[in-house]
């Protein structure tokens, strides 16, 4: 089976690809055999999970990779017990690649965790966390696809949506438009670091029912304005940046799967770019920018679902165009940080009777100049993951200056104003 053309762009891209997702789950570890019984149970029937990668029969510029199922379902090679911390486990993950010879996603049983590592051309964000919910006691299979989501996530059965050609130009424009990047010790020093910080809920809360005159935030619209606030911490305003006059941008995954398509694992996510208003002082001026931007998002969305079905098949006819646009597209220049933040809707989530206390996201590694920042809330608690590849440590310091701007946001009076 031929890869899509994001499958195939993910393995072009000259990097690891490793994300994944955890649950924590506190007491005693899990038996490692009942961990291996539940997955054999619950993703021994899905494809996905059982599908090998093989390279080009030829050229790579000439022909694409090709998934081929690997039968029997064998939960053993894949899931092993470990005495790594979280943290450490995360750290080794992202700047290593995934044993080539089998299904590329493995699931590691922790002290109080586990852990479901994968390469992001088998698996998006998303379906990580369509699996990982399987796993729970009370999980629901899913339906199994129809149509042209059986193949493809992003296909839809419905008409192409009827967007104007100055959208799309418009969209095309801010694809391509340049940023740009992390400021990084010296050329060749940037190095890979991650964080994990749990944030305080009680702040989060607060921060949530900003701006105070408006209609409150999504956890993704906190995300990017706080994120800005940390660059300007750490860095200062764009114009005390070294490299250039352009705008820092961000990338905010986006899902397009359907009603229909909604459980379907692979990759079906597209990505929009918007820049960051660094330069704003107030946290409440950076807040509403970015929710003014984000209110602009089903538009563009709707320009991608036009773009893409032209793109993928171009890309899927000559391979090569799908390396050439995924090592573009990874420049720090254009993808600089990609933040994404989502909720765990099924509270409480159990696996073998112990309740699911935290689950704590890892968005992959990108190219130096770069941080990526996920941010999940479960239950109670909050958990921000950044992986940097700028300078050494520097996730440790932009988690810490995001927590610090979510605490200044949450103290700001009914009195603060939107403009900066």
């Amino acid at each position: 089976m031929r890869l899509t053309a994001i499958d195939e762009g993910h393995l072009r891209n000259g990097l690891p690809g490793t994300i994944g997702i955890a649950g924590v789950f506190p007491g005693e570890p899990f038996d490692l055999e009942r961990v291996r019984a539940r997955v054999r149970e619950r993703w021994g029937g899905l494809e996905r999970m059982s599908l090998v990668l093989r390279p080009p029969a030829g050229s790579g510029a000439l022909s694409g990779h090709r998934w081929e199922s690997a039968r029997p379902f064998d939960a053993g090679a894949h899931i092993t017990s470990t005495d790594q911390d979280l943290r450490s486990l995360f750290a080794d993950a992202v700047s290593h690649l995934l044993p080539a010879e089998r299904p590329l996603w493995r699931l590691l049983v922790a002290r109080d965790a586990l852990v479901l590592f994968a390469h992001h051309a088998l698996l998006d964000g998303r379906s990580l966390e369509t699996v990982f919910r399987l796993l729970m006691d009370d999980a629901v299979p899913p339906l199994p696809p129809r149509g042209p989501a059986a193949a493809d996530p992003t296909a839809t059965v419905r008409r192409r949506p009827a967007v104007s050609a100055a959208v799309v130009g418009r969209e095309l424009r801010r694809i391509g438009a340049l940023g740009r990047p992390l400021p990084t010790a010296a050329a060749g020093e940037a190095r890979p670091s991650v964080a994990v910080v749990e944030l305080d809920p009680r702040v989060m809360r607060t921060a949530r029912r900003q701006p105070a005159d408006g209609r409150g935030a999504t956890l993704n619209e906190l995300l990017l304005s706080t994120y800005a606030g940390a660059l300007r911490m750490c860095h200062g305003p764009l114009r005390a940046w070294s490299k250039g006059s352009h705008p820092f941008y961000a990338t905010v995954p986006v899902d397009l799967r359907t009603r229909r398509s909604a459980q379907q694992l692979g990759n079906g996510v597209t990505v929009l770019r918007m820049p960051l208003p660094v330069d704003l002082e107030s946290p409440v001026a950076r807040l509403a920018a970015c929710q003014d931007q984000v209110a602009g998002f089903d538009l563009r969305c709707d320009a991608h679902r036009a773009i893409l079905p032209a793109l993928q098949g171009a890309a899927r006819a000559v391979p090569w165009l799908a390396g050439v646009m995924a090592r573009r597209l990874a420049r720090p220049e254009l993808t600089t940080s990609l933040c994404t933040a989502f909720k765990w809707r099924d509270h409480p989530s159990r696996l073998h009777g112990r309740p699911l206390a935290r689950v704590v996201p890892l968005p992959q590694l990108s190219p130096p100049g770069t941080a990526n920042l996920c941010l999940v809330h479960c239950a109670d608690a909050y958990t921000l993951t950044v992986v940097s590849h700028a300078r050494a440590g520097d996730a440790e310091l932009i988690g810490a200056a995001v927590a610090r701007e979510l605490s200044a946001l949450a103290a700001c009076d009914v009195s603060a104003v939107r403009a900066g």
